[in-house]
């Protein structure tokens, strides 16, 4: 029987497909030489092969291109990337071997706070997922609200060198940050935001052209470097009550995490609800709709996601989200 995993060609094909999806549908408009990049690997057959022998979770366009330009490649048109790539392939693979797309994104606190302003007294933050722990420092960000009413936040010391804008839709916007007086983070490979190589290798991560995200997660690595949160090695499912158990009593904890269960199985995410279910604390869930069918499915009648994530606290979806923070559009306030 004709077995497409173990065919070299299909494999082939596989990665021919998922490059010209990257191209069409996440770099165009965004990222031109991205684009061109993802678009020449896809009739690439030479180089197709190359990333096809690697293992499917390491295929990604963007980790693949990431590592190059890591490991030296030039950043422009796609045949001088091509013919770099072919010559330097041994330098590329242990890269990508030994690292992960974890693009710590900042800008997604300014999505979260509508929701952590709320909370009145001190807040206890645990993050699942954290990467380096940029998303832990709400509290230290300025932000930028356009849309429905212009406004500006600023820490109590003044503004921030990392500002987060943010286009708000059905929600007044926050006059308040959160008062974190403890954060802490999960993740199977925490990135250090101390060490000058994981500082470069996230700004690494940013596609090309995208200046301004690049400045802002090494504004928002340096803060972290600053004074960094614990972040504890681990399973999710094997640690989180362990962690939050460190909690202080006094503070409310707030469990959050944004585009992490994705990568988890079916089962390991029913069992991360249970055991987060079971915290005294609240649950903030940024994730793609069907991470979590049934809180989607509890989405205001015609709410098209359309490629957003779903922000719910304690189950109940609240606001449809940008994937890399850029707009927060609440349903209820």
């Amino acid at each position: 029987m004709f077995d497409p995993i173990l065919d070299a060609d299909s494999e082939s094909d596989q990665v021919a497909r998922t490059y010209a999806r990257f191209a069409a549908h996440e770099t165009a408009g965004v990222s031109p030489i991205y684009e061109a990049w993802a678009g020449g690997v896809t009739a690439d057959e030479p180089v197709r092969a190359l990333i096809a022998a690697l293992p499917v979770a390491k295929r990604q366009p963007n980790l693949v291109f990431a590592a190059s330009r890591h490991a030296g490649a030039p950043v422009g048109p796609y045949e001088p990337w091509r013919e770099w790539l072919l010559e330097h392939w041994e330098s590329v693979r242990p890269i990508v071997m030994a690292r992960a797309t974890q693009t710590n994104e900042a800008a997604r606190c300014a999505t979260l706070l509508p929701v952590l302003s709320r909370i009145e007294g001190p807040v206890a933050l645990l993050e699942v997922g954290a990467s380096a722990g940029l998303c832990l420092y709400p509290d230290q960000y300025s932000y930028r609200f356009t849309s429905d009413a212009p406004a500006a936040l600023n820490p109590d010391s003044g503004p921030s060198p990392v500002v987060l804008e943010c286009a708000l839709y059905g929600t007044p916007a926050p006059t308040r940050l959160p008062d974190v007086v403890w954060r802490a983070g999960i993740d199977r490979n925490p990135l250090d935001a101390t060490d000058p190589d994981t500082r470069s290798w996230l700004e690494t991560l940013v596609w090309p052209g995208q200046d301004e995200r690049r400045e802002r997660i090494a504004a928002a690595a340096r803060i972290a470097a600053a004074a960094p949160a614990p972040i504890r090695v681990g399973d999710l499912n094997e640690v989180l009550a362990e962690v939050a158990a460190d909690a202080p009593t006094e503070a409310t904890l707030v469990v959050f995490h944004s585009a992490v269960l994705v990568y988890v199985s079916t089962a390991d995410r029913a069992r991360f609800r249970d055991t987060v279910s079971n915290l005294n604390c609240v649950w903030i869930s940024n994730e793609g709709a069907h991470v979590f069918p049934d809180i989607a499915s509890r989405l205001p009648t015609g709410v098209d996601t359309d490629g957003s994530f779903v922000l719910a606290v304690d189950e109940e979806p609240v606001a449809l989200t940008g994937p890399h923070g850029h707009s927060h559009t609440a349903f209820r306030v």
